[in-house]
């Protein structure tokens, strides 16, 4: 079983996603984490994210550099919504996430297009929205629990700039599959917004 979970920064994806794992026993594949690796690369090979050749060079990142807590960063996050608007680096990446969505089994992706793109023969596809304001609540609270020194209003206006990328992109925009149930966690809980998701899964199969 292929379960696609796509939707904007902060939306609560990344969390359903795992749970969703855990629950169907399948692997899990945080697809923007590939992406934040390529704009972490592109900053240290001291290149640029908006140049397409700088970022497909980038594309060669070691497999290590996953694990680099840096990733997370507000800053990263904002190099890879720019890396991701260049095709050739959408397509080199593409294999990899395919590749990941069609192991034995099944597996559970998340991102901005494995509905539309990367899987769609996904079983069951799942788009995860919420407001800008509750996103950017989300996220100010994580960055001040980490002890970072952030405002909201900033926060809030990132997440608008990186929305109107990803849905603006002419490659693979971000957007609903026609066939998607779409969850709004805007006014849910974690646990809720979990439990949503697997209600719909279940249905859906």
């Amino acid at each position: 079983m292929i379960i696609a979970v796509d939707g904007p920064t902060a939306s609560g994806k990344g969390t359903i996603s795992k749970a969703l794992a855990a629950h169907f026993g399948l692997p899990h594949l945080d697809t923007g984490l590939l992406y934040r690796a390529v704009g972490r690369q592109t900053f240290l090979d001291g290149g640029d994210p908006d140049n397409a050749e700088d970022a497909l060079a980038a594309c060669g990142f070691p497999d290590k550099l996953l694990a680099d807590a840096s990733l997370r960063s507000e800053v990263i996050g904002g190099m890879a919504s720019k890396v991701s608007v260049h095709p050739k680096v959408r397509q080199t990446l593409f294999e990899r996430q395919r590749a990941f969505a069609e192991q034995e089994g099944g597996a559970v992706l998340d991102g901005r297009d494995i509905g539309t793109v990367i899987a769609p023969d996904a079983d069951v596809k799942l788009f995860v929205t919420a407001s800008v304001e509750a996103r950017a609540a989300r996220r100010y609270a994580e960055m001040k629990e980490r002890g970072e020194d952030v405002l909201l209003e900033v926060i809030a206006e990132d997440l608008r700039q990186r929305d109107e990328r990803d849905r603006t992109r002419a490659e693979a925009p971000l957007v609903a599959a026609s066939d998607a149930y779409v969850l709004d966690t805007s006014t849910l809980g974690r646990d809720e917004a979990i439990a949503a998701a697997i209600e719909a899964v279940e249905q859906a199969v």
